[in-house]
């Protein structure tokens, strides 16, 4: 693609609930940050909107400035609110005869064990559109009944009258043999001529017939909502002159170009806060950590994430509103908790807060567009923590007294408090909430959340991440300089990521090493032709090897990475070593005289992006040491309201040292200091929180 100039400028872009965020970075690694109010109706306006937005105060044209932007990385939750919202595609199912019921049926276990009134979710395909194909394929792919094209065919039939979008074929084995499928696509295409198919065989080789459906069907029901959204994005970018690169966010916590995610639509799901973790190890790897948490507190949701041992964790056995999902995904928890989430007091008389949020509009009382009930972000107005003539540096000026007012009436006069005493407990609640939303990430996975430092991010984290820390014992927090545009600023750090599979069960100890070789050669010759269309060269390609093992006997496997030299000799026994570490992290206990057997056969196949400059040192403005005033703020350890230092970010440079309680203002969000903890600029610009308790 031929540019007019040798553009310079990188821009991610991160569309959430409440606000589209942005992060522009200059070679010389200048950066600008810049917030818009996202429009749920239509995303991609918010996106050329900021565009806009930030053309102007550069002082030139949306054309101008594209004719400068060498590449956009894009991460969007537009799949995520259709699937959520369900206004997706209008989607079909084939499966085998006989299996017409497996959405409904999952694989035969309860979500909550001790839950026995718990119902499924209804599913995303109809029964009337779930369509039984004769025809069967063994365990091991081998044809035992040939495939009955006329069902194939009056199924389409079917789909053409109901005006179906998409189809989804998912055929038992299909893992071991993807014939039928492929002939079953073939008759799909030709009678159904536009409408977006997936086959199972093709998107998740793998073992699991459930699992593999269900994500079948989730890629067809969010691909033409993904497809028509990009379609939109890049015509409204090719009309205001952008001849550059445009990247997407995978949930895998890569990026692709719009044509492989539009193939791999499932892989939207978690396109926004996959770039998260990838941010948050580029904070605290310059003070020598290859771990940390990542908390992510917006406008609508909570998302917590866990970096160990250089990499972020990631799970192949995820849930999306309930529905399984097996592709790899970055292992993001996410609870309902955001600056917008709604407080109210229920008939048993108890305080609630979330999960149900007031969004962008009409958005918390304080933000003036027609909002009455009482947010988070109305209780931290009222607690000192959120300046109402500094917020989002002046753009959106906030109403305290509508801010009183809410929390009065919908907690404080039901609860018989006062209304600081209301406005306090909201941020207890839904603090408490966050916290164990970090406990759930961690814990599972056999790790201790007190050995991880916290990596801070979004506009209303800064706020809350103290408290937390302190609820879950945490003695150091990483507040980056632009937190709450974080993830924008993690795309821009991404690299391409495609992942592939391949089911092979064997026991580990009489695996054909051969064999195996040859499959992961063969995954990464795939992964290569895909880099190399999308403009990665040879040289830039890395391959991350993976077993999924269990113990025999045992219903779940675990996920265990192999050192990249195993693509040229495979040691078995570390093979099993790993295997059995692992397993003792994750469980609390090792059988090494057990068999462990293989199930599936994983490669990563990752393509180095060129990085922007992201570290560029602080210069202080003024008298370097930032210090602005004093307000009232409310106080955890003392339960009243004390004064409090306030600071500008700005004016604080590297080395820069206080104490708490204070407040330090960043324009787009504020860092809450409260006492017991010290704050000090590492050489980012990153506030570096330490938490020191009293002695009791």
């Amino acid at each position: 693609m031929t540019m007019s100039a040798t553009p310079s400028i990188r821009i991610g872009v991160d569309v959430g609930g409440t606000f589209t965020d942005f992060l522009v970075v200059h070679e010389d690694g200048t950066r600008l940050v810049h917030k818009t109010s996202s429009i749920p109706s239509d995303p991609s306006t918010a996106v050329v909107k900021g565009l806009t937005e930030i053309a102007e105060r550069r002082g030139e044209t949306l054309t101008g400035l594209l004719a400068q932007v060498h590449t956009i990385v894009h991460g969007t939750t537009v799949t995520t609110n259709a699937l959520l919202t369900r206004t997706g595609a209008k989607t079909g199912l084939l499966t085998t005869e006989g299996f017409r019921d497996v959405l409904q049926m999952r694989d035969g276990t309860r979500e909550d064990a001790y839950d026995n009134r718990l119902t499924p979710p209804a599913p995303l395909v109809p029964r009337a559109l779930r369509r039984p194909v004769g025809g069967r394929l063994d365990h091991e792919g081998t044809e035992v009944t040939p495939l009955a094209t006329d069902d194939v065919r009056a199924a389409a039939e079917l789909f053409r009258r109901e005006g179906v979008e998409a189809v989804a074929v998912s055929f038992m084995h299909s893992h071991a043999g993807d014939e039928h499928e492929r002939q079953a696509a073939d008759i799909l295409a030709a009678e159904l001529p536009g409408v977006y198919l997936t086959r199972s065989s093709e998107l998740l080789p793998q073992v699991r017939y459930y699992d593999r459906t269900s994500t079948a069907v989730l890629n067809s029901y969010a691909g033409p909502i993904i497809t028509r959204y990009l379609r939109v994005l890049t015509e409204a970018l090719d009309a205001a002159g952008f001849t550059g690169i445009l990247l997407l966010m995978q949930s895998n916590g890569g990026v692709a170009t719009p044509d492989e995610l539009a193939r791999r639509a499932a892989l939207s799901l978690l396109s926004g806060p996959a770039s998260g973790p990838t941010a948050g190890l580029l904070e605290v790897a310059p003070h020598g950590w290859d771990r940390c948490l990542t908390v992510d507190m917006g406008g609508t949701s909570f998302d917590a994430a866990v970096v160990n041992d250089g990499r972020p964790l990631v799970m192949t056995d995820g849930q999306i509103d309930r529905g399984r999902i097996a592709l790899p995904m970055v292992d993001i928890h996410t609870i309902g908790a955001g600056g917008g989430s709604i407080a109210y007091v229920d008939e048993g008389g108890l305080l609630r807060v979330g999960p149900e949020s007031a969004g962008a509009v009409p958005g918390p009382a304080c933000y003036g567009r027609g909002g009455t009930r009482a947010t988070v972000t109305d209780a931290d107005v009222v607690l000192g923590y959120v300046d109402p003539a500094s917020f989002l540096g002046g753009d959106i000026p906030l109403d305290r007294e509508a801010s009183i007012e809410a929390i009065r009436r919908d907690v404080a006069e039901p609860l018989g408090i006062s209304v600081e005493e209301a406005a306090a407990g909201i941020y207890d609640v839904v603090n408490v909430g966050m916290a164990a939303g970090v406990r759930e990430i961690t814990v599972r996975r056999g790790l201790d959340a007190r050995d991880f430092p916290i990596v801070v991010a979004g506009g209303a984290g800064p706020v809350h991440a103290a408290a937390i820390a302190r609820e879950l014992e945490i003695p150091v927090l990483v507040t980056p300089r632009e937190s709450s545009i974080f993830c924008a600023a993690g795309m821009l750090v991404c690299d391409f990521q495609h992942d592939f599979v391949q089911s092979h069960k064997a026991e580990l100890a009489a695996l054909d090493t051969g064999e195996l070789l040859g499959i992961w050669h063969d995954m990464a010759m795939r992964g290569r032709k895909i880099l190399a269309e999308e403009g990665v060269a040879d040289t830039e390609v890395t391959l991350q090897p993976s077993l999924d093992m269990r113990y025999r006997g045992q219903w779940y496997e675990i996920n265990v990475p192999l050192d990249p030299s195993s693509l040229d000799g495979v040691d078995l026994a570390d093979v099993a070593e790993r295997f059995h570490a692992m397993h003792d992290t994750l469980f609390g206990y090792r059988s090494p005289d057990m068999p462990i057997d293989v199930l599936n056969i994983r490669l990563s196949v990752v393509g180095t992006t060129p990085k922007p400059r992201l570290d560029s040192a602080v210069v202080p403005t003024g008298d370097g040491t930032g210090r602005i005033g004093t307000r009232p703020i409310w106080s955890v350890l003392h339960r009243t309201m004390v004064e409090a230092a306030v600071y500008d970010g700005h004016g604080l440079g590297v080395g820069a040292h206080l104490e708490g309680p204070a407040i330090i203002e960043l324009g787009t969000s504020s860092v809450v200091v409260p006492d017991e903890f010290a704050v000090e600029v590492d050489d980012r610009g990153s506030f570096v929180l330490r938490y020191r308790p009293a002695a009791s």
